[in-house]
């Protein structure tokens, strides 16, 4: 399954990362490459509490994210 990531800077430096698909599912890093790995893991692990818990996974209705230039 294909979900979309939201990657989304704090204050702080640190890079949060959220799935809108998958409700509470998030993490961060100190940067980009490692918010990306732990949302990997966040992913997998939600997807896995789920299945265990016999909770139904939602479908993945984010397809699509665009940055878009205001002037």
């Amino acid at each position: 399954m294909n979900y979309l990531v939201i990657y989304e800077k704090a204050e702080d430096g640190t890079i949060w990362a959220r799935v809108p698909d998958l409700s509470g599912c998030y993490s961060c890093g100190d940067n980009l490459e490692e918010a990306h790995s732990n949302i990997i893991e966040a992913i997998e692990l939600y997807l896995e509490t789920a299945r265990i818990e016999g909770i139904d996974i939602p479908p993945a209705n984010h397809f699509q994210a665009e940055l878009v230039k205001v002037a």
